[in-house]
């Protein structure tokens, strides 16, 4: 990091009252992107995928994450590992594309075979034609390289770097936070429910808008027409952050139909609604009637992915009858997470104006965006 960005990173970490925002290398500079893979996300607890990419026993999915090849695999005991897609002989990747393995991973290239927890299972010609073991060849020491992962209502997180806390620990605010709908059991809305967007922002600014409220007059007046700006408030926790609205009002059918409950809410979310951020990259929306999830993937610097899966809580919502409103509700989302790419993409554009010193946080509006940015620069804090 360059010697200029020192002073103004440790503005950043002062109170949202008097802070100044990340220094603008921070989202122009490919080198910085580099860093924060390291310090924000292999040493932390990202998202790279959710548990429905692998529903059954033998279902395995490549993920490129950090430019890392990962591979999520469904054992058979029901069992979700990830791990790193190469080969232990050559470093083949393994798996090319989404498949349901009938037995075993197989490489292509020289035929290593791996059981579906990453054990090597056989190794043939390896002592010469006809010989499929040799002495210096331990099996048992050449099984697939393990990620620490762990799934949480259904979205899979990693530890790259395999010394983070345990997940339960690193998230227990979040569980607490969200008690109901974390031990609750999730039903996917199937393929009208899932939408992926592409934006020329880095993936903080994704992150910052979201973090927010204060833009809904602006950005989403239809949004602010129901749920106002006076009717949120802001949320912040050491590993995550967000608003909270007062005003959920759940869609409802032609007939007067509307999606089931989760139970045991407490009526707190009989007009509630909550949306943290978890850092670094998921962002999470949590309603009485559907829950949804956005994965937040760096492609690089000025590049993001926005991965949005929606769940509901009850298999019945997720047949045919329900169809209609399903798609009306992800369209209503989608619609709404469209109308953020304009201002993150400008804001992406505006960190090259050479002048721009971070930007001045609003103590009230913006103490959840400050938290993020103060995140961040805390795991730059030894540069």
């Amino acid at each position: 990091m360059k010697p200029e960005n020192f002073a103004t990173l440790a503005r950043v970490l002062e109170p949202v009252n008097s802070a100044r925002g990340l220094p603008n290398a921070f989202y122009t500079d490919p080198a910085l992107h580099e860093e924060e893979k390291k310090r924000l996300f292999a040493k932390g607890w990202p998202a790279i995928g959710f548990g429905k990419d692998v529903p059954e026993p033998g279902d395995a999915k490549p993920v490129s994450f950090l430019g890392i090849p990962l591979l999520l695999v469904r054992g058979r005991d029901g069992t979700l590992r990830v791990f790193q897609n190469v080969c232990r002989h050559r470093g083949m990747i393994l798996v090319d594309e989404p498949i349901r393995l009938k037995g075993v991973i197989r490489c292509p290239y020289h035929a290593w075979c791996y059981e579906l927890d990453g054990a090597l299972r056989a190794t043939p010609h390896v002592g010469g034609a006809g010989h499929n073991t040799h002495p210096d060849i331990d099996r048992s020491a050449l099984g697939l390289f393990e990620v620490r992962s762990a799934v949480f209502m259904d979205i899979v997180f990693v530890n790259i770097s395999g010394d983070a806390p345990e997940f339960r620990v690193y998230a227990a605010d979040l569980i607490a936070r969200a008690e109901a709908f974390a031990d609750a059991k999730l039903f996917h809305g199937g393929p009208d429910s899932s939408f992926s967007l592409e934006v020329k922002t880095n993936w903080k600014l994704a992150a910052e808008n979201y973090l927010e409220s204060y833009h809904l007059p602006w950005v989403h007046p239809g949004l602010n027409s129901y749920s106002r700006l006076e009717d949120h408030y802001n949320v912040v926790e050491e590993t995550f952050a967000g608003q909270g609205t007062l005003a959920y009002t759940p869609g409802f059918g032609p007939n007067g139909e509307r999606f089931s409950r989760f139970p045991g809410l407490s009526p707190k979310w009989d007009k509630g609604a909550e949306y943290p951020t978890f850092f670094p990259n998921v962002l999470f929306g949590f309603q009485n009637d559907h829950c949804y999830a956005i994965l937040i993937e760096p492609v690089a610097h000025d590049r993001t992915i926005e991965r949005v899966e929606i769940y509901y809580a009850s298999e019945e919502m997720t047949g045919a009858g329900f169809a209609a409103m399903r798609e009306k509700n992800a369209a209503m989302w989608k619609s709404i997470f469209i109308e953020d790419i304009g201002v993150v993409e400008g804001m992406q554009r505006g960190r090259w104006a050479p002048a721009f010193d971070g930007g001045k946080f609003s103590p009230v509006m913006d103490p959840c965006t400050h938290a993020f940015h103060h995140w961040v620069a805390s795991h730059f804090a030894d540069a």
